[in-house]
């Protein structure tokens, strides 16, 4: 008999992942410790730390740390506690070594090909595959920090309707999330400069990250005849050990992770505190169900959503955050919103007025605030204008850092 427990039905659990850089605490530059930090208390270079209701976990980066659930958790209300208490946690053991975590998607004026640092201990075998493949000196690989939703599935029946429903959000997150307009110190002109990286970021194998937004596929056998087994003969003569050749290899905006009947959702940026990450994961959460439930739209209807029009919405929402348009009429229908143009900023409100029932927990500030001023990028744009100063820069990413520390929500307008 298997002592493997059974899978988790569909919401009954939740694992959330979320990646912070480390940065000099007087000047904000990148601060390449986290091995440093890992040792000081465990007094090895392990990767992973169990923390209790969290654990920490190294990157592929030295200036990147993970904090995520220790294992599903059954409900997202009392997780931004967790995260800012591991957070003040991680603040206290850097401060011996001058350093602080700073909040948000993509660090404002690293440079990447100078400043990258590669984690050198347990697991390097997998990074210096990646390195030697794709060259991990670049934002792509070495600048961007995201906020991962795991979601269970029991079953092929699950799976289907779960990432039926996914592959319709992908695309409207920007709209909530987007934090990342500053690259090496000037406005990129995207509000989701972290995402334009990521969707590039293996180019010399397309099959890897696809248009993104995940074809629509029903079933595990599905997914690992269109999915996975082209990715995997795509890269065998680049890695003909197999190192990489795992589900995890898969870069699109939400993967299946077979290993762990999970779906994984990977396109939401760093905010600035654990509360405002919460409260977009939990309208997420929100929409997803809404979706899976069939109420509105059922998984073969929004299968038919062609991957283009999602994939061409989201390089949109990409470039312009709450104020892209979204006009494509078979996936407004799914949402259960009229066949006329709206913006991604009026398309969440409608959807949270009317749709969307959220999961218990204190989401509604964040949430107006996003809703009001648009997302954190907007927000950061407000407070810096679009041609910075190295020392304006500075002085709002270092709000930000605090707005971390404290738990607090960025709002430029107070």
């Amino acid at each position: 008999m298997s002592n493997q427990p059974s899978p988790l039905p569909a919401f009954a659990g939740y694992g959330i992942e979320i990646e912070y850089m480390i940065v000099a605490r007087r000047s904000l530059d990148v601060a390449p410790i986290s091995d440093r930090l890992i040792h000081d208390v465990a007094g090895s270079y392990v990767t992973e730390l169990d923390r209790g209701p969290l654990a920490w976990s190294n990157e592929l980066v030295l200036h990147v740390i993970e904090l995520k659930t220790n294992g599903p958790a059954a409900a997202l209300a009392p997780l931004p506690g967790f995260f800012l208490d591991d957070v003040q946690r991680i603040n206290k053991l850097l401060d011996r070594h001058g350093a602080q975590l700073m909040p948000g998607a993509a660090h404002p004026w690293m440079n990447p090909l100078t400043q990258t640092r590669l984690w050198p201990h347990e697991y390097d075998v997998v990074y210096e595959a990646y390195d030697r493949i794709f060259g991990c000196r670049g934002h792509g690989w070495s600048n961007l920090q995201s906020v991962h939703i795991n979601l269970p599935f029991a079953n092929d029946a699950e799976f289907d309707r779960l990432h039926s429903a996914i592959r319709l959000v992908l695309p409207l997150l920007p709209g909530l999330a987007a934090s990342s307009p500053f690259l090496e110190g000037r406005y990129t002109g995207m509000m989701d400069a972290r995402l334009d990286a990521y969707r590039n970021n293996a180019r010399q194998i397309p099959t890897i990250t696809g248009k993104v937004i995940p074809e629509p596929v029903s079933s595990r056998a599905g997914y690992e005849a269109q999915i996975l087994a082209p990715m995997y003969r795509a890269i065998a003569e680049h890695d003909p050990d197999g190192v990489l050749q795992h589900e995890w290899l898969n870069s699109r905006g939400a993967i299946a992770r077979f290993d762990r009947n999970a779906i994984e959702i990977r396109l939401l940026d760093v905010q600035e505190a654990p509360v405002a990450d919460m409260a977009i994961a939990a309208a997420v959460v929100g929409l997803v169900r809404r979706l899976y439930d069939g109420a509105i739209s059922d998984a073969t209807t929004q299968r038919a959503v062609p991957t283009a029009a999602l994939a061409e919405l989201l390089l949109a929402a990409i470039r312009e955050g709450e104020q892209a348009l979204v006009t494509d009429t078979q996936l407004l229908a799914c949402l259960g919103l009229p066949a006329k143009p709206l913006t991604l900023q009026m398309l969440w409100r409608a959807l949270l007025e009317h749709q969307i029932t959220l999961p218990e927990g204190p989401w509604h500030a964040p949430l107006q605030l996003i809703l009001e001023q648009g997302p954190l990028a907007r927000r950061l744009l407000a407070a810096t204008g679009e041609s910075p100063t190295p020392t304006r820069l500075r002085a709002v990413y270092r709000e930000l850092c605090a707005c971390l520390q404290h738990g607090d929500v960025f709002d430029p307008e107070s």
